[in-house]
């Protein structure tokens, strides 16, 4: 990419950004449904037509910033693994939970489901996407080998997961980064004996 492109590649993606982050800001203070275009581009000091070379609507820019941060959610999972890595959960340490790390370095964001006029789909896709997680990147051994029904273990392990998640955004993250962690790691350990990583 030539380095003209390239500048102008990291301005619209900053431009884009400071819009995605005037939506966060306004939800919180005045609620989704009632944020306008004008409200957006006033907040994030831009004009209007700014504003639609890079999105349609005010709907546009909430659809594109949930499915990034949903997409950054999957792949900040994989990325302590490498495709076929199994792990005994005896084994556990805070890196293999990449993905509360991500949750919380974007916690402005993710803030948003304490809310509720918020994001359209937000409080639909966030749990959906924790369990899509579970199903697809990941083969679990119970304890002993227990067996079980696979596609319910991974249900009901994925919105457990998901409910502490919850819990831990909604008192506004009291818990640190690293105690949250170690609970978990000690919750997993009482149901799952190792995992498998695959995927991308």
């Amino acid at each position: 990419m030539a380095k003209d492109d390239l500048q102008t590649t990291r301005r619209q993606n900053r431009t884009k950004t400071h819009f995605k982050q005037a939506l966060i800001d306004l939800t919180k203070e005045i609620g989704y449904h009632s944020i306008t275009v004008k409200d957006i581009v006033e907040y994030a000091n831009y004009n209007r037509s700014t504003f639609y070379v890079h999105f349609q609507d005010k709907e546009h820019l909430a659809k594109e910033l949930l499915e990034s941060m949903l997409k950054g959610l999957e792949e900040a999972v994989g990325q302590p693994y490498i495709y076929g890595q199994r792990v005994n959960t005896s084994q556990l340490t805070k890196p293999a939970f990449h993905i509360v790390h991500f949750i919380y370095e974007n916690r402005n964001f993710f803030e948003l489901v304490k809310y509720e006029n918020t994001l359209p789909g937000l409080h639909t896709q966030f749990p959906l996407t924790i369990t899509k997680i579970y199903k697809e990147q990941f083969i679990f051994k119970t304890i002993n080998n227990t067996p079980v029904n696979m596609d319910y273990f991974k249900l009901y392990t994925s919105y457990g997961f998901y409910g502490l998640l919850m819990d831990w955004i909604t008192s506004s993250f009291s818990r640190s980064e690293e105690d949250f962690i170690n609970d978990i790691i000690d919750l997993t350990k009482t149901h799952i004996s190792s995992y498998e990583y695959i995927g991308k």
